[in-house]
This record gives C-alpha cells, sequence and structure tokens, in this order.
C-alpha cells in the first residue's frame, strides 16, 4: 500500500525509480598513541592527504564549473584552513595518529560552531564531508559518495555534500532525496542547476529501504513509496503535460494579458552562460563574481583578469541587460587577505559592501574592471552592491561607482529588512533594487539558511517575506525603478506569479528553472497574479499561503 511523504520540492520534475542510499564508510578511527619518533611521519601523512583532499576537491570543482566550482573551492579552503592544520599537527605532536588528529580537529572546529550558533554551523554537512574524505584517505578505505549502479536510481541521503551532487551523472540519479537541508542549501541549489528533480528536508527518508521504489515530485515535494501503476501513469501524464506547457511557452517573459517580466538568469561565471542562453534568459540577473577571487590564491585577480571574465559574460548578451554583484566576501565565503579571522557571528558581522568599504582598493579594481569589460559592447551594465542596510551604504557604493568612472546603473541588493523598510530612502542614491529572498529570510526569521530544522523558516512563502517584497516593489514603483527578485524564490512558477503580482518588475534564477516559470506566467493576466498575492499575504504561514495562491490560480 502506497504512501505518500511530503518535503520540500526543491528541483521539478518527476522520478520514479528504487531507492539507493549515500555510502557511507566506517571513518571514526581507533584511539592509538605514538611515539616521538613516529611524529615525523605522521605529519607527513596528514599533510598529504590534506592537500590531496583539497585538490581533488578543486578538480571536481573545475570539472563541474557554474556554481558548483565556486561550492567546491570553498571546501578546499576549509581543507587547507592554517589554524585546523596547527591543531592536527599540535595533536600528533603529542601522540595522536594522523587520523585520529584530523577526526578530532574537525570534530572539536565543528562542536565550536554549533555551540556558538556561528552562522558557518549551517556548513556543517561540507567540513563533515571535508573530514570523512581525508580521515578516508589516511585509513585507506573508499570514500564516502554516491553508490555504484548500471541502473538508474533515486539517491536518497541525510545531506549530499557539494562534492557529491555537483558531480552527479542525470543518465544514473534520476532524482534525489534527503532528510535535512532547505531550499536555499547547496544540494537544492546544485540540483537546480543540474535539472534534477530534488526533495529535501524530508523526514524519515533514510529509512526508506534500499530498492523500494519511490515516486519523486520535485515540483510539489511529495514522495510516493510504492506507487500503484495508476499512480505512476497519473504522474508521468501530469510530467508530460509540464513538457508540452514548456515547449508551448517561447520568446520573452510576460503574462498572458502582455505585462512584460524579463526572466533573467543566475550566473556563478562564464562556464554558466552557454545553460542560459540555451534556456532563453533575457540576460543575466544575477552575476556573481566571487569564483574570480576563490581561485586567487591569497590575493585579489589582477584587474586583466577580471576584464577578461567578464567581458566573456558580456558578450553572450548582446544588447541584453547583466546585472553584476561586486565581490560578497565574508561569512560562509571568508577570504583570508579580506575578511576578519575571528568573528562572534560573521552572517551579521563584516561581509558583502562593508568588506569592500574597508578594502576600498579592491572595490575599485572590480569597478574599473568591469567599466573596462563593458567598453565598446552595447550590452545594457548594471552593478549592484551586496548586504546594503541603508542610505549610507548605497551612497557610499554609488559615490564609487562614479569615481571608477563607471558607465553603468547603480543598484543595491535588497537582503536586510531595513533596506526593504527603508527602500524609498536607499533609492534616492541608486537606480534599482534587486531583492535575494535567500538571505532576506535569514534575517527576517533569524534562522540560518542552512539548518535543515530551520527550512520552515526559509520557505519563501512566508507572508513576512512576502510583505518585505512588497514594500520594496511598492517603494521602487513609486520612484519610477525597478524592483528584481534575484534569490531562489523566483524559480518556483507559482511563487513567480505571486511575485510579480507584488510589484516586482523582473525574475532571475537558475538556467533550468526559466522554462518552467516562462509557461507558468504566460498562463496567467496581471489581474490574477495581483490576487494570489493578495491571498498569499493575508495567509497566516508559508503553506497556506501557497494553497492559497493556488486556489486564486486555479480558479477555485
Amino acid at each position: 500500500m502506497e504512501t505518500t511523504l511530503r518535503g520540500i520540492g526543491v528541483s521539478h520534475g518527476v522520478a520514479i525509480g528504487e531507492v539507493r542510499h549515500m555510502g557511507t564508510a566506517e571513518l571514526e578511527p581507533p584511539t592509538r598513541r605514538i611515539t616521538g619518533e613516529a611524529v615525523p611521519t605522521e605529519l607527513r601523512r596528514a599533510r598529504q592527504a590534506v592537500e590531496a583532499v583539497a585538490a581533488d576537491l578543486v578538480a571536481r570543482g573545475n570539472l563541474a564549473g557554474g556554481e558548483a566550482q565556486a561550492v567546491l573551492e570553498a571546501q578546499a579552503m576549509m581543507a587547507r584552513d592554517p589554524e585546523l592544520i596547527a591543531d592536527v599537527e599540535r595533536r600528533i605532536a603529542v601522540g595522536s595518529t594522523a587520523e585520529r588528529a584530523v577526526y578530532d580537529a574537525l570534530a572539536a572546529y565543528r562542536a565550536l560552531l554549533a555551540g556558538a550558533g556561528d552562522y558557518l554551523a549551517g556548513r556543517v554537512a561540507d567540513l563533515d564531508d571535508v573530514r570523512n574524505r581525508i580521515v578516508a584517505r589516511l585509513l585507506g578505505v573508499p570514500m564516502p559518495g554516491v553508490p555504484n549502479s548500471d541502473r538508474p536510481y533515486v539517491l536518497v541521503a541525510r545531506d549530499l555534500a557539494p562534492a557529491d551532487t555537483a558531480l552527479l551523472d542525470p543518465s544514473l540519479v534520476l532524482g534525489f532525496v534527503t532528510e535535512e537541508g532547505g531550499p536555499t542549501s547547496h544540494s537544492a541549489i546544485l540540483a537546480r542547476a543540474l535539472g534534477v528533480p530534488a526533495v529535501v528536508a524530508l523526514r524519515g527518508a533514510v529509512e526508506l529501504a534500499e530498492g523500494t521504489v519511490v515516486a519523486v515530485d520535485g515540483s510539489t515535494g511529495a514522495v510516493t513509496v510504492d506507487p500503484d501503476p495508476e499512480q505512476r501513469e497519473e504522474m508521468l501524464r501530469l510530467a508530460e503535460e509540464r513538457r508540452a506547457a514548456l515547449a508551448s511557452a517561447t520568446g520573452p517573459g510576460a503574462t498572458s494579458d502582455g505585462h512584460k517580466v524579463p526572466l533573467l538568469a543566475n550566473i556563478g561565471g562564464p562556464a554558466d552562460v552557454a545553460d542560459a542562453v540555451e534556456a532563453g534568459a533575457e540576460g543575466v540577473g544575477l552575476f556573481r563574481t566571487e569564483f574570480l577571487f576563490l581561485d586567487s590564491r591569497g590575493k585579489a585577480p589582477s584587474e586583466k583578469k577580471q576584464v577578461e571574465a567578464y567581458r566573456q559574460v558580456l558578450e553572450a548578451f548582446p544588447e541584453g541587460r547583466v546585472v553584476v554583484r561586486v565581490l560578497d566576501a565574508g561569512a560562509d565565503k571568508p577570504l583570508d587577505f579580506l575578511t576578519p579571522a575571528e568573528e562572534p557571528n560573521p552572517a551579521l558581522g563584516v561581509r558583502g559592501l562593508r568588506t569592500l568599504l574597508g578594502h576600498p582598493e579592491v572595490l575599485r579594481a572590480q569597478l574599473r574592471a568591469l567599466a573596462r569589460a563593458a567598453e565598446g559592447l552595447p550590452v545594457y551594465l548594471e552593478v549592484m552592491a551586496p548586504m546594503v542596510a541603508d542610505r549610507a551604504d548605497a551612497r557610499a557604493f554609488a559615490d564609487a561607482c562614479r569615481e571608477a568612472g563607471l558607465r553603468a546603473k547603480f543598484g543595491v541588493m535588497v537582503e536586510v529588512p531595513s533596506a526593504a523598510l527603508r527602500a524609498r530612502s536607499v533609492l534616492q542614491e541608486v537606480e534599482f533594487l534587486s531583492l535575494g529572498t535567500n538571505d532576506l529570510a535569514q534575517y527576517t526569521f533569524a534562522a540560518d539558511r542552512q539548518v535543515g530544522a530551520l527550512a520552515r523558516y526559509q520557505d519563501p512563502w512566508q507572508p513576512a517575506l512576502l510583505d518585505l517584497v512588497a514594500m520594496a516593489a511598492e517603494a521602487a514603483g513609486a520612484e519610477g525603478k525597478s524592483c528584481g527578485v534575484c534569490g531562489e524564490a523566483a524559480s518556483d512558477p507559482l511563487l513567480a506569479c505571486v511575485l510579480v503580482g507584488l510589484g516586482v518588475t523582473s525574475l532571475s534564477m537558475g538556467a533550468k528553472a526559466i522554462p518552467y516559470v516562462r509557461a507558468e506566467l504566460s498562463r496567467r493576466t496581471m489581474a490574477q497574479c495581483e490576487r494570489a498575492a493578495s491571498a498569499a499575504r493575508a495567509s497566516d504561514g508559508g503553506e497556506q499561503a501557497r494553497a492559497a495562491a493556488q486556489s486564486v490560480l486555479s480558479g477555485e
């Protein structure tokens, strides 16, 4: 008898197949003391294992490209963290084996972060994966990872590390289900980039028996266990209807009554451009530039290197709109040469624009590089700053853009509630707003976006978050300026209609989501979107808001 479980759908599509669980190894090494003569050997083993794992993560990133590359390079930086390596060496010096020293040092760091409520506690899955890979190498056992199978399957795991998700083979992995994670976790973001149906935050996922047939609906979050033939046929029929709708909706984004909504792509570097163009993106709504700095080996990249990378993207969208976010360093993206070594709460500390204002030479160099990259091109370049809190922040950024001779529109990201609440004031200094709903949800609900236990607060359907979106959009409308959304919320086709109804003027998302959003918008009038938005805001929670909007849009 079938059972339907429900998590959070984070990547569209339907997958039906047998469960295969993520492979794990027994990774806690025995406690064994070594003599002083063995210390040099153990130190060498530890250093070699750390460097080998870090190099493997970088290599996987190079193969995966795009957003995955930045994520995996950040993991490599975790492995090479000088403080962690120093701790490992101290433990070996007093008698621990290399594997035990690595295990204990990383376990202590993990416990410290989790206990302190640090923003980086949300990256424990990434940290655990680094530890497991180093220890596995030292023990000579297989690396944890996706199962070996010559038949397609549905992958089930407590959580998926970026190193595993980035290189999933879509021809074998039909879809995946995780017990932890949220709509903005690395697993979710990379699943959308791969185009693999995925459901996260599904309680009891790891209890699904190996070989059980499940049907995964990445749009609704439903996972049906042992579906009968009729259910399978119905799910496949609905999936085929969705595919047909995608094929029939072409051209620029717009509602059925002609209200234009530009559909843009989020990209992490030049490697993502091809997918964006293929999906019919009308430009780029979020060009993350961190990839250049994460790969710069302890210093800011040269202006020449930046110009080359930026120009590759700008040339791909002639006469299109490209919105570049300047470096967003800090919190979960620390850079040794820029960000403070120790902060009690990095998420609330020196990150984003605050980091750049403390290092004006880095900001000036990036703005100059963007100006040079755009020379002679017909592209509509727009540049925005992350983590802007008020008008003073916006003014400082606009002044820096002008001083660099940048001929572009200047804007800011709205990720902090104060920026939404005072959006009209902020807009006196800049020409557009771009809502980063992932961080805006995190700061609105005081809930780390990477902690699966807090997933309900990361639900972009939460009415309080929709209220802030509406406030920012209304302020932009009153000033005659634009207000887009570039957070993961834009990739939900139903929510995209609500955002348009709230007054959002453009939507930016992973390239794989663009056809779904285009198709859904083309079926709705602007009046329907506005009614759905009102119904969602009048609700008391995320699930109720989604249901209310669905009811309006389906005519119930």
